[in-house]
């Protein structure tokens, strides 16, 4: 069964290879963001309510990863609530995202790059 999309190869041995797809590696980077208090959703996504009815493919939207030799670098582009502190969240991201990556793939996380894309004001008020 041929397969285009790319993977990343975490362990080859006499049994063989192991690879994880690069979208799994973004669908983990995608969870881990939005785990975080003060994101309230990937850019160029819906709520998580609605994603979770939708399915997992949808998490990776607002997530980039690339491969560079064996380090992953990731981009991920989030919507903050309203009085977010944005410099504080972005540090919880990018930590719950390479802990995440690095703790199931085995993967090294050389960077990860938060783009704030919009702010949620939220219309409860």
């Amino acid at each position: 069964m041929a397969d285009d999309r790319k993977a990343f190869v975490i362990k080859s041995g006499e049994m063989g290879e192991i690879t994880v797809a690069e979208e799994v590696v973004a669908i983990i980077a995608g969870i881990a963001a939005t785990e975080v208090e003060g994101v309230s959703a990937m850019a160029g996504n819906i709520t998580n309510e609605i994603v979770a009815k939708l399915g997992m493919k949808n998490l990776s939207k607002g997530v980039h990863v690339d491969m560079n030799g064996n380090e992953v670098t990731v981009m991920v582009a989030v919507v903050m609530a309203y009085a977010a502190n944005v410099p504080e969240v972005s540090a919880k991201i990018q930590e719950r995202i390479k802990t995440s990556i690095e703790n199931m793939t085995g993967l090294h996380v050389a960077e990860v790059n938060v783009k704030i894309a919009g702010i949620d004001v939220g219309r409860d008020n």
